[in-house]
């Protein structure tokens, strides 16, 4: 199997590869714009992607957006991450604008997709200290009053909120036959009253947070969709959210790859090239084929997302790039670690930076576990 990219995607391709180079190509450039890695995500560089009409490359025209399709969005990600642009989390964005695009009302839409545009960063809120992997577990409560709702309750893990111009928040509207049902998302802009931000640290600098309703009020057109259809409405994006972060983390395991590369055909030990010698090379070989195996995978996915009849079951095949992609960047950036020897240890380069990324990327938008447990039931275990 090959992927079929148009002359117009190999040329946006380039185009974003030669961006990154000019960019962010450089460790100085790259920490000037996170506060020397502290912050994850760069509302500048986001803003520079947005001037050059690739913010918004899945919106629609209509929104101020490319009108680009699933195979445009992956070209674009897979470049930014393999570049190590520090916009990881425009992913989210992206993630959270569908939503919007597919349940919001007109004038929400053209809002909130116009913000995207001009480079904002979105967050949704769905988990809770309670409520992970078994997202519908959650209790943060949305009770109708004469003029809105009101909010109270907790989200944590939250991505992109400390930069967000506005939340998708899940709530809980009732309580139904099962626990999923009685779920109802809302627009909730992020310095709304009631609503509190705390970032949480991890070893990937500034990127998550808790938040915390307390008498958050929200008018009646906050509702996103229909009250009550919380549930199949996130639903009906994760496919898109599986293959938006099987391409990031393709084109992180792509530059692991490089890197790893670089330092053993420079690398001297004994006299010869590190990489000559056959257990490295045959490891490099592994890895080699494994990320080409995922590329193939994820835009195979990407493919059969834009052309539905392609596909038979889109949703194990979107897990099934999501649990891919994820487990060889891991491999790849933990295995270019040891490759590297205590060079790879060392905050000097940037072999560290991938192993952070890609342990926490086999964690959130769903565990590799929950998309094994996907997967296998659907082959009816």
């Amino acid at each position: 199997m090959t992927v079929t990219l148009t002359d117009e995607q190999h040329e946006f391709g380039s185009a974003v590869r030669e961006f990154c180079r000019r960019e962010v190509g450089s460790r100085e450039q790259r920490d000037k714009l996170t506060d020397c890695g502290r912050q994850s995500h760069s509302l500048d560089l986001n803003r520079r992607v947005a001037a050059l009409g690739w913010a918004a490359i899945n919106v629609p025209e209509e929104y101020g957006g490319a009108g680009g399709n699933h195979v445009d969005l992956c070209v674009l990600l897979e470049e930014l991450a393999r570049g190590m642009a520090p916009i990881p989390w425009h992913g989210t964005t992206l993630i959270t604008g569908g939503i919007y695009n597919r349940f919001a009302h007109e004038e929400l839409k053209k809002t909130v997709l116009a913000r995207i545009a001009d480079g904002a960063a979105l967050a949704i809120a769905m988990s809770e200290p309670g409520a992970g992997s078994d997202v519908a577990a959650m209790t943060c409560r949305a009770e109708r009053t004469a003029d809105g709702w009101v909010i109270n309750g907790q989200k944590t893990w939250c991505t992109n909120a400390h930069l967000a111009d506005s939340i998708l928040l899940v709530a809980r509207t009732d309580r139904g036959e099962k626990k999923h049902h009685g779920l109802t998302m809302f627009h909730v802009p992020s310095d709304t009253a009631g609503l509190s931000i705390k970032g949480i640290d991890t070893m990937n600098g500034e990127e998550v947070n808790d938040l915390y309703f307390t008498d958050c009020v929200l008018p009646t057109d906050a509702v996103i969709g229909e009250v009550g259809q919380g549930w199949p409405q996130l639903m009906a994006g994760l496919d898109t959210e599986r293959l938006i972060l099987a391409a990031q983390m393709l084109g992180t395991a792509e530059r692991a790859f490089d890197d790893c590369l670089t330092f053993i055909t420079e690398r001297t030990q004994f006299g010869q090239a590190v990489g000559s010698f056959q257990a490295i090379k045959h490891r490099i070989a592994d890895l080699a084929t494994e990320i080409e195996c995922a590329r193939l995978l994820v835009y195979s996915v990407a493919q059969q997302a834009d052309d539905p009849s392609r596909s038979t079951n889109l949703s194990r095949a979107s897990s099934m790039a999501k649990l891919k992609a994820t487990e060889v960047s891991k491999s790849m950036s933990l295995e270019g670690m040891q490759l590297m020897g205590g060079y790879g240890y060392s905050t000097e380069f940037d072999m560290v930076h991938h192993v952070r990324v890609s342990l926490g990327a086999t964690i959130y938008g769903g565990t590799n576990e929950i998309q094994r447990e996907i997967i296998g039931k659907s082959y009816g275990l």
